[in-house]
């Protein structure tokens, strides 16, 4: 009994003692997605941003695409819980429970949540020859010719895709349009630009360009409130306004550490992204990005886990009513 009550004290001991020494190597956030793309940009501005706040800390960016985001997420799910590889996702954190029936990890069971970082809106975009002007007479259009109409998104499991579905279901339409996947956004916008598809469902980073050249038409964003401070898209009516009840869809992204990891340790990486989500400069560059930082209780651990528990069962909801699934 003592040699077991002071093995648990001399744990507790070591624990401090580590958490007090804490970042004493480089830090590595792991990203489930090629450099350049949002979240990788997300991923670098944070990690420079949280670099003072953990005493002038190395951090690394490494990129580990591939499998819809779940290479990433289970390689930080077997790391070493020890603080220093770290995961930074997006929805996908939430939406891999439903797309993959055989996942190695489980999102809310494998990690420590250590706090979300932003929102990102979605619009939702149509084709310059689309007659429609307005969502009202987009929707009405529609739902008259459904069945003869296509959606395009990136990939399964994309953001365009889980738009796409998310309108879709709420929506209710008699005739579904037919969904075309493609392999990125880029060449998904480009036939929505020429004509060749009708309808797409994407984040600001993606289409507010596009939308203020004219190529293509704009017709309402998913957040729950209208983006008053957005040039482009203030005066787009969202979805909720147009009779969606509670639609409200962000690509969020947040910051994740393997489940195990010290109290102490998970505790400097948060305050560490307070003061991130707090910093002018990392402000101005997510707003550039069409961003919002997160400033609500989601910033928290506790918070951020529930939000992202929601999420799970929302998202899964629609994707097993539509049944498109990865594996």
């Amino acid at each position: 009994m003592k040699k077991a009550l002071a093995f648990a004290l001399t744990a507790v001991v070591s624990a401090g003692a580590f958490a007090q020494g804490y970042p004493a190597k480089p830090i590595t956030f792991v990203v489930p997605f090629a450099a350049g793309g949002p979240t990788d940009t997300v991923a670098r501005q944070l990690a420079e941003a949280m670099r003072k706040p953990l005493g002038d800390a190395t951090i690394i960016v490494e990129n580990a695409a591939g499998a819809g985001g779940t290479i990433a997420g289970t390689k930080v799910a077997r790391a070493n819980p020890d603080g220093y590889t770290l995961l930074v996702w997006h929805i996908g954190m939430a939406s891999t429970a439903g797309l993959y029936r055989k996942l190695q990890f489980k999102a809310l069971e494998d990690f420590e949540y250590l706090g979300m970082i932003n929102d990102v809106p979605m619009t939702l975009i149509g084709s310059p020859k689309l007659p429609a002007n307005t969502y009202r007479d987009f929707e009405n259009y529609i739902r008259a010719n459904g069945g003869k109409l296509n959606l395009a998104h990136a990939g399964l499991g994309s953001a365009s895709h889980l738009c796409g579905l998310m309108w879709q279901s709420a929506v209710k339409l008699d005739k579904a349009m037919t969904t075309i996947a493609y392999r990125g956004t880029g060449p998904a916008m480009n036939d929505l630009i020429g004509g060749q598809v009708d309808v797409m469902c994407d984040q600001t980073t993606n289409t507010v360009a596009q939308i203020e050249a004219g190529r293509v038409k704009g017709f309402a964003v998913t957040t729950a409130k209208p983006l008053s401070n957005n040039k482009v898209l203030k005066d787009y009516p969202t979805l909720q306004e147009m009779g969606l009840k509670d639609f409200n869809l962000t690509i969020w992204h947040g910051l994740y550490a393997p489940k195990g990891t010290p109290a102490d340790v998970t505790k400097k990486l948060n305050d560490a992204l307070l003061v991130a989500l707090k910093d002018p400069d990392f402000i101005k560059k997510q707003e550039a990005l069409g961003a919002a930082v997160v400033t609500d209780k989601r910033m928290t651990p506790a918070g951020h886990k529930a939000f992202v528990a929601d999420q799970i069962t929302k998202l899964k909801t629609v994707i097993d009513a539509a049944g498109q699934f990865a594996d």
